[in-house]
């Protein structure tokens, strides 16, 4: 047997991890047995143990909020962030407020967008960038579009500005580090509505809310990308600069800055997307534009119109998306001392110009300052009509009839009444034993501790449902993903388009996924664990291509050299070896699935999501947050579990 092959399991006196984690399942199957005997106090928690929780956290959060007069500061913040969102309002679709400078043209901003995409990239990045904004203005969604965009290019540089200042600051300090990584783990798995509801009570609601929760939604990756880049900056560099005599801020700004360049701009992609997408979903709390209108038209099933705004906010992700990684791997561009400004700064300058005679256009022409309604070019209603067409085809019917039927009554709702039936105390020894096999005893306390602190909440059985929901696409995902993986990593070609495909369809915004499971399935749990799947399939199947394409190629030689078949080599050297990784795609689906079972309380849940839902309507800022923990907590098991196989498969396979 070899470390490929097997990974003995770590030792706890004298039992073994998976002798203890088998006691362990086994006292959780005593107890499930044992349930019609049970008293009442071991099947769920009795009610004198769930403290109020959210009443006191209500009544904490309006203790700061008044008495201590956060409310105030709050308020003063909104003042000044209101009068730069009206700024961008003005400028990009001529908001009705001072100052009255907008709005700009579309020709203007297409033309000014072709130029900054030759710089990063040339011709095709040019096309990419201005024929989005034209695509936005024809469809007849310009005003829309510019309405998201004037909160994005407020929140993301607030967003990075703070982000790149708390890197600093926890690179520096090993004490802030420490401090930071918890917050930053909960504020990654935290659900968004739980970023919504303190936005709305703390700040107006609309664009201001909308940006205030943007920007925390955003700051984590630019905080830990930062982080990571100014570790990562070479001994010798350093040295040269403090040989130079640098001082500590010239050492900050002319050594360990440029060195992490590559870094930190990964951390301002991540930000942009981030924004991206948190905007789309603050439509919730009454921020207008594409999310605000999509929500609308989804909820009316006006499916073509949905169809059309879905896309325009891909093809504006893209190329943010696009733009972003150009700058990137763009290295500065030197010139001889004493070049004119001119040659310097030629993009700049054809940018302005590309502005100003477009914008001149536009006077000229109104048709390149507004598209009116009825010159856009918009076939809402005749998509509805070939959707609609297309669902009426009798064998898709048949089909989606049948797998509505076999996985409700089949798979689905037998798996939740299982979860649902078990005592509290069963379910949360299952999860320790997983936990125990995993990661020994340390492991196990801390899963017993998280799904202890669900039990206590009183939310358990919500708690459930939508660990169900979770599990069920995840499973489901991996059936489907890691095969399609194992498909694309064989041929190259394959493997650029699936990838190139997972690319895309992660810079969709999340309620892109809903649009073809309500096509498809209507509104049911069928159609909430579809558009899961769908959402998680996209790490699953791209890290299984990264992790097979790592494998050495050595290893691969002495497998076909030994006469090894493709399937044994396969399942004894290349997935053993690309478990690691793929383990890090799995845990990442299984983030985006808590991410997703959120989004899909919108089409109808009996889940944590839509209890979630419901306190924004009635500012419960405590049962919002009690709720989000639940969340969160959940999340955080699977990822300690996930990350701790992770390092000891790591370790058995001499990959450290």
């Amino acid at each position: 047997m070899t470390a490929i092959d097997t990974q003995m399991p770590a030792r706890i006196g004298s039992l073994s991890n998976a002798r203890v984690a088998t006691i362990l399942f086994a006292v959780a199957a005593l107890i499930a047995i044992a349930k019609p005997i049970l008293p009442d106090g071991l099947i769920r928690l009795p009610d004198w143990m769930i403290l109020p929780w959210a009443p006191w956290l209500q009544a904490m959060f309006d203790f700061v909020r008044e008495d201590l007069g956060l409310i105030y500061v709050t308020r003063t913040i909104t003042a000044g962030l209101e009068f730069v969102l009206d700024t961008t309002g003005n400028i990009l679709y001529g908001k009705h407020r001072w100052p009255y400078l907008g709005p700009i043209s579309w020709a203007s901003i297409v033309g000014a967008s072709g130029v900054l995409g030759y710089w990063l990239g040339g011709t095709r990045l040019a096309l990419i960038a201005g024929g989005t904004w034209v695509w936005t203005a024809v469809i007849g969604q310009w005003e829309l579009a510019m309405e998201t965009m004037s909160v994005i290019v407020v929140a993301a540089p607030i967003a990075v500005a703070i982000g790149v200042g708390m890197g600093i600051q926890a690179w520096r300090h090993r004490r802030v580090e420490v401090a930071l990584r918890p917050i930053l783990a909960v504020l990654q798995t935290l659900p968004f509505f739980t970023y919504l509801l303190p936005a709305v009570i703390f700040f107006k609601v609309g664009p201001t809310a909308a940006a205030v929760a943007t920007i925390i939604f955003a700051i984590p990756p630019m905080i830990l990308m930062t982080t990571l880049g100014l570790k990562k900056v070479s001994p010798d560099i350093v040295e040269a600069g403090q040989m130079s005599g640098s001082t500590r801020w010239q050492m900050l700004r002319h050594v360990y800055m440029p060195a992490a360049r590559t870094e930190i701009l990964v951390g301002v992609n991540q930000v942009i997307m981030l924004c991206l997408a948190m905007v789309v979903l603050t439509a919730f709390i009454g921020m207008p534009g594409l999310g605000a209108k999509l929500l609308a038209m989804m909820g009316s099933f006006k499916l073509g119109r949905s169809f059309e705004i879905g896309v325009t906010i891909v093809l504006i992700a893209v190329m943010l998306d696009r733009l972003s990684k150009a700058w990137i791997v763009k290295q500065p561009v030197h010139f001889e001392k004493g070049s004119p400004w001119s040659q310097r700064h030629f993009f700049l300058l054809a940018g302005i110009a590309a502005f100003v005679v477009l914008a001149l256009l536009a006077w000229v022409v109104p048709y390149f300052h507004e598209v009116g309604r009825r010159q856009d070019l918009s076939m809402g209603k005749e998509i509805d009509f070939a959707i609609k067409w297309v669902l009426d085809i009798d064998a898709i019917q048949a089909t989606t009839q049948w797998l509505r039927w076999f996985l409700n009554t089949k798979v689905l709702i037998p798996f939740r009444d299982s979860i649902l039936w078990l005592p509290t105390p069963s379910a949360i020894l299952l999860f320790s034993a997983a936990a125990y096999y995993v990661g020994g005893l340390r492991s196990a306390l801390v899963i017993a501790c998280f799904f202890g602190i669900v039990a206590l909440t009183g939310w358990w059985d919500r708690s459930m449902i939508t660990l169900y929901t979770v599990i069920s696409a995840v499973i489901l995902a991996t059936i489907l993903g890691i095969p399609l993986g194992i498909f694309a990593s064989r041929n190259e070609k394959w493997s650029g388009r699936i990838l190139l495909a997972c690319d895309t369809a992660q810079t969709f915004p999340s309620f892109i996924y809903l649009i073809p499971a309500i096509m498809l399935f209507g509104v049911n749990d069928v159609a909430v664990i579809f558009s899961i799947l769908i959402f998680a399939m996209v790490p699953l199947t791209r890290y299984t291509i990264e992790g097979l394409r790592g494998v050495p190629v050595e290893l691969t030689e002495a497998a076909d050299m030994a006469g090894s078949t493709r399937r044994q080599k396969l399942m004894h050297v290349q997935l053993p070896l690309a478990l690691p990784t793929m383990a890090v795609g799995f845990n990442q689906a299984i983030m985006f699935a808590f991410f997703m079972v959120i989004i899909a309380a919108f089409i109808g849940t009996q889940d944590l999501g839509q209890e979630l839902q419901r306190t924004l309507a009635g500012n419960e800022l405590g049962k919002n947050f009690v709720l989000g923990t639940c969340v969160s907590v959940m999340a955080l098991a699977f990822d300690h579990v996930i990350r701790r196989w992770v390092t000891d498969r790591k370790s058995a396979l001499g990959l450290d």
